[in-house]
């Protein structure tokens, strides 16, 4: 999905003409009259979120400056771009002192506006993937740090944020790589057992007769406390957990139902006071139906099932994904990337991964660390464009508006007399006999009626520029111009109408 961008200013020709370059840049947009206008918009929890403010500093009632204290105040992160007027570059500098990331001197040229936003944007998700790494060595990751809008994705993360609420044994089903230790390390991050361990055991690698030692600990020549005994008060994360070998379901079960966990060699039992998630990339029913896996356990696991969704049947989420993975990259290699172009973007929105999250890091790791350039291109992703197809890769058009769809084109006031509209209020382009009637018209001005001159310029016989002027209706007033080429020093001025 593409990012969203809010549009503060008071003049609505300056909002007009920002949204139809945000939209140009394949951005979606949205405005508000006022700084008040503003924070309500950004308050909204039910609206989609806005990535960018950008950000006008003079505006009555509230100003830009103030909009900034209050969100500094309430410790919110969106990046800002201030708008200034030429000769006021100390209150932009002001601006970013005080919170904003860059500004643009209005009137914004669309080329610096358009780096400006990438930019901006791309400093901000990097920022938000630095504050996620830390936040996941320390345990302490959150719901807010795992992207997606996607209906799938955002059930599931609804339903995550519920279970964290209590110590309800989790089952997380899905197929590989669609990120399931992430969403366990998140639901122990947004728990009241946050900054206590979080052990994560892949079960599918424990051998079977060692399997009980490395759960539940022993006492054989040498003590080992077992992952239940050093993820104590903390999160024990269970992967794979339908590959667990049977001579450890058992003990499982028990340290289930009792709270306690029996080390090999020892007689007493150790208590246990864990938090348990477990993950499955199979169909538990079928291994129990098999008898591959004890069904009193796996009525005890499946208490609260939530089902991550694959990436395929969230292609918008893609997007954001990899322009987080690739923030992160860029700075875990050291390498100055400003992010992926829009083609790239529609070429990873366009393949299926099966491999899902886990194959879509790979792709852009790999994208990174050959990287020759400073944007991510779709010559940077040779494997998947083979897969789709080549390399000839649509850009999809930009996000539809929310507005009736006579509104869909934006009628900018054009200040420059040298500039021929090529488009009508529609959008459409207009018919040919109107833009020579224009330009002719225009000619006549500009060369103050001296016919020799027009035709000449225009690249015409005189007679054939009459006889346009009497098609078009332009009809020359004053003496004619055409028995001297200096009609113009005569008072010889040839007005044209339409």
């Amino acid at each position: 999905m593409s990012a969203r961008i809010l549009i503060a200013d008071d003049d609505p020709i300056q909002r007009q003409l920002l949204e139809t370059l945000c939209h140009r840049f394949g951005y979606e947009a949205e405005t508000a009259e006022s700084g008040e206008a503003a924070l309500e918009r950004l308050r909204a929890s039910s609206a989609d979120p806005i990535c960018l403010l950008i950000l006008d500093l003079v505006m009555p009632d509230l100003d830009g400056m103030a909009v900034l204290a209050r969100l500094k105040a309430a410790g919110s992160k969106i990046p800002i771009v201030v708008l200034t007027s030429q000769g006021s570059v100390e209150s932009a500098l002001a601006a970013v002192r005080a919170g904003a990331q860059d500004f643009v001197v209005k009137p914004a040229g669309a080329e610096r506006l358009q780096v400006v936003i990438k930019n901006t944007l791309h400093a901000a998700r990097l920022a938000e993937e630095v504050r996620g790494l830390s936040r996941r060595n320390l345990d302490s990751l959150t719901f807010d740090d795992l992207a997606g809008e996607s209906v799938e994705m955002t059930r599931a993360l609804r339903q995550g944020e519920k279970s964290a609420k209590s110590d309800i044994p989790v089952l997380l089903e899905g197929e590989p790589g669609t990120g399931k230790e992430t969403f366990a390390r998140a639901i122990h991050g947004a728990s009241a057992r946050r900054g206590r361990p979080f052990v994560a055991v892949n079960c599918a690698a424990l051998p079977d007769i060692l399997a009980e030692t490395v759960l539940f600990g022993g006492d054989a020549g040498e003590k080992i406390p077992g992952k239940f005994v050093e993820a104590h008060g903390g999160t024990l994360f269970l992967d794979q957990i339908c590959e667990l070998p049977v001579s450890a379901q058992a003990g499982l079960l028990q340290a289930l139902q009792q709270g306690m966990v029996h080390p090999g060699g020892t007689k007493r039992p150790v208590k246990a006071d864990v938090r348990l998630i477990f993950a499955a990339n199979r169909n538990l029913i079928e291994r129990v139906t098999g008898g591959r896996f004890r069904e009193d356990l796996f009525y005890r696991i499946n208490v609260f099932p939530i089902s991550l969704p694959p990436l395929r049947v969230r292609p918008g989420d893609i997007a954001g994904l990899a322009a987080r993975l690739c923030a992160r990259f860029a700075a875990e290699e050291g390498k100055r990337l400003r992010g992926i172009c829009a083609e790239a973007l529609a070429l990873l929105a366009s393949y299926d991964w099966p491999g899902n999250v886990r194959q879509l890091e790979n792709a852009v790791f790999r994208a990174v660390a050959l990287a020759e350039g400073d944007e991510l291109t779709v010559a940077d992703f040779p494997q998947i464009a083979a897969s789709t197809g080549g390399f000839d890769v649509r850009v999809p058009a930009a996000p539809a508006r929310r507005i009736p769809r006579d509104k869909e084109f934006v009628r900018v006031e054009v200040r420059d007399p040298n500039v021929l509209a090529l488009l009508d209020a529609r959008g459409h382009t207009r018919p040919l006999d109107q833009l020579e009637a224009e330009t002719i018209k225009f000619a006549l001005t500009h060369y103050r009626g001296q016919m020799s001159e027009v035709a000449r310029k225009l690249g015409i016989g005189r007679s054939t520029l009459y006889r346009k002027l009497k098609e078009y209706q332009l009809e020359p007033q004053g003496p004619e111009a055409d028995q001297s080429d200096t009609a113009s020093d005569a008072g010889g001025y040839l007005a044209a109408r339409v």
